[in-house]
């Protein structure tokens, strides 16, 4: 295990981000969590509670402090094609907000989760994702970028069914990159990713795709 760090999180109410938190805080890592006043109660215990919007960076900038690293895990639930407006308005404005505050800091390392590309669906979403990608790597900062495209767990379990498929397209040659770049992760394996990039931080830009992502949690 490393030594214990100091980490910054917007999204750790959510899905993913409450997980990531609470596993940080049992490895002994001091956590600040960014949180909508009244919604405090769903972080995890032992984190720090920072009340602010993450719209607004400057709602929490100055609670960020000597964070070792700052992991951007706002986004709107259950992205599908219908809401490529609320990825501009949600996703894109929170990670230029996040990251301006980061910089601000001199936040020694960004984590952000991103989305596997190129792929034939979720074009709004790639788009924004894309570009947020682009302003993190013109930043400056170091910064480790995760690209799942399907994370499986409590409530999105549906894919499943699609493994065979999976399987048949990677024995193909013409389909096997594919195949593979958006390939189905687990939650677990996501949160053991998140945690190894914040334990063991990138020096410059860290791309973590799927292959990477699903050996973190085997």
């Amino acid at each position: 295990m490393r030594p214990p760090q100091k980490v910054f999180i917007a999204g750790a109410t959510g899905y993913m981000g409450c997980r990531v938190a609470a596993e940080l805080v049992r490895r002994g890592h001091t956590v600040s969590a960014l949180a909508r006043q009244g919604s405090e109660s769903k972080l995890p215990n032992g984190c720090r509670a920072v009340i602010g919007n993450a719209l607004d960076g400057s709602s929490f900038a100055r609670s960020i402090g000597d964070a070792d690293s700052f992991v951007q895990l706002v986004g709107v639930a259950h992205p599908s094609p219908s809401k490529a407006r609320q990825f501009r308005e949600i996703d894109q404005k929170s990670f230029e907000e996040s990251l301006k505050a980061a910089v601000e800091n001199r936040v020694r390392h960004f984590v952000y989760v991103s989305v596997a590309h190129p792929a034939p669906a979720m074009h709004a979403y790639i788009e924004v994702r894309s570009h947020c990608e682009e302003l993190l790597k013109k930043s400056g900062l170091n910064a480790t970028i995760l690209r799942p495209w399907y994370v499986l767990g409590p409530g999105h379990y549906w894919p499943y069914a699609l493994k065979p498929l999976y399987w048949f397209a990677r024995q193909i040659p013409s389909t096997r990159d594919g195949a593979i770049r958006l390939g189905l992760v687990t939650l677990q394996q996501m949160v053991a990713a998140l945690v190894n990039s914040i334990e063991s931080p990138a020096q410059g830009i860290r791309i973590v795709g799927v292959p990477e992502i699903a050996a973190a949690g085997s």
